[in-house]
């Protein structure tokens, strides 16, 4: 059996991207009440799908991004998903305060939110986006390395009983 040669290491994430209903209400959403600056916009006319594709900078230099697609999708496309079980784009604060501090801007705005939800390592609150995806602000536990460590050493442990418990 051959071996296959090590892969080339990741970095870390660049950007993760997500269709949005409109260029200007997800601005004004992520850079105006996030606080997110909007670091760059992509447009592209050419060809039988125009589009935009925005993105917006965290602190730590990566991105959420978007596109605008000329065509509409079908509306279902745009209906919430479970903020804990299925697809959320979680992103982290510094702490505690800051937030609880984004929960009450949130529920000042009109969003719902849910939480704060108390996950061991790290503490979140959910909510959505205008579409519909959810997100998720966390922050680490003062106890979060110790945590990661201890439940790491049984992590393959866990699978495996929860694979057993499924089938």
């Amino acid at each position: 059996m051959s071996v296959k040669p090590k892969a080339p290491a990741i970095l870390g994430a660049h950007h993760v991207a997500y269709r949005c209903r409109s260029a200007e209400e997800t601005r004004a959403f992520y850079e105006d009440l996030l606080g997110l600056p909007l670091a760059t916009v992509v447009k592209e006319d050419a060809g039988e799908a125009p589009f935009l594709h925005l993105f917006f900078k965290l602190q730590d230099g990566n991105f959420i991004a978007f596109f605008d697609v000329a065509e509409d999708p079908p509306e279902d496309a745009w209906r919430t998903k479970d903020g804990l079980r299925d697809y959320h784009y979680a992103m982290e604060v510094s702490d505690y305060e800051a937030m609880m501090g984004f929960k009450s801007r949130l529920e000042e705005a009109n969003i719902d939110v849910f939480g704060p939800i108390n996950h061991g390592f790290v503490h979140s609150i959910y909510f959505w986006d205008p579409n519909g995806i959810a997100l998720e602000f966390a922050c680490r536990d003062e106890r979060y390395d110790e945590i990661i460590a201890d439940e790491g050493q049984g992590a393959h442990q866990t699978i495996e009983d929860w694979s057993k418990q499924r089938r």
